[in-house]
């Protein structure tokens, strides 16, 4: 008779970028405040009965919030961070998570741009968050999530320009930050625009950075001593959409 081993495993070991609440107490210690993100997205309440398609997912916290809140089916995604190409960063998280949670979350490691619906299929609703300032063609990443979706499309990103009247991309040059470069960053004008071309035609903004933190950002832009031959360190503005 075989054994089965049930032992959980260790999450010191792991660097952590999500900070998921594994039950009876444990936490994992990410660098993302993951639960106040959640609210800012105005995640749906209630997902009983629909499927959930995660991409971009890390250690896959929104994943199995999903499912918690009642998903029928949930696939996490990866590629960029799950085959380790951010410093002290892997699929390790997500896979200790998911025995924590002894989850059935489904995982897949598939890039961005291959997301289709003859590779995954159709989803009720798709979370696109904290990827497309990672990607050189963000309108193009935009269109593969848009085709996989029914229903609802989740996005949050990386904006700035935000006062600049017409729909507008910062271009980032190539300068890596480690292993995880900033590319693009839209105003909201921009990423409306976007989704508009991928076919939504109903679109909300649900969060926007304060106008302070805005203007502070805007004069930052225009200081001698600012260059945009370097991603920035932090956001400088972040935006969440939910098209319908």
């Amino acid at each position: 008779m075989k054994s089965v081993n049930t032992r959980r495993p260790d999450i010191s070991s792991i660097n952590w970028f999500h900070t998921i609440d594994l039950g009876n107490g444990v936490v994992t210690p990410g660098d993302d405040n993951s639960p106040v993100k959640l609210k800012r997205l105005a995640f749906p309440p209630d997902l009983s009965g629909k499927t959930f398609l995660d991409i971009g997912a890390w250690d896959g916290f929104f994943s199995f919030e999903a499912e918690r809140r009642g998903a029928a089916r949930v696939l996490a995604t990866d590629s960029y961070v799950w085959q380790g190409n951010v410093p002290g960063k892997s699929k390790a998280g997500f896979l200790a998570a998911r025995q924590w949670l002894s989850s059935k979350v489904e995982d897949l490691e598939i890039d961005p741009f291959a997301i289709s619906p003859d590779r995954v299929g159709h989803w009720d609703v798709v979370l696109l968050a904290g990827v497309l300032y990672h990607v050189k063609n963000p309108w193009l990443c935009l269109e593969r999530a848009a085709s996989v979706t029914r229903e609802l499309l989740i996005v949050e990103t990386l904006t700035d320009l935000r006062f600049c009247l017409r729909p507008a991309m910062a271009l980032f040059s190539p300068v890596k930050r480690g292993s995880d470069p900033n590319w693009t960053a839209p105003n909201v004008k921009g990423i409306t625009a976007i989704l508009r071309g991928c076919g939504f035609m109903k679109i909300a903004i649900i969060h926007k950075t304060g106008l302070g933190r805005a203007l502070a950002a805007a004069v930052r832009l225009r200081s001698p001593h600012y260059s945009r031959d370097v991603a920035p360190p932090m956001p400088i503005d972040r935006a969440w959409t939910f098209p319908l």
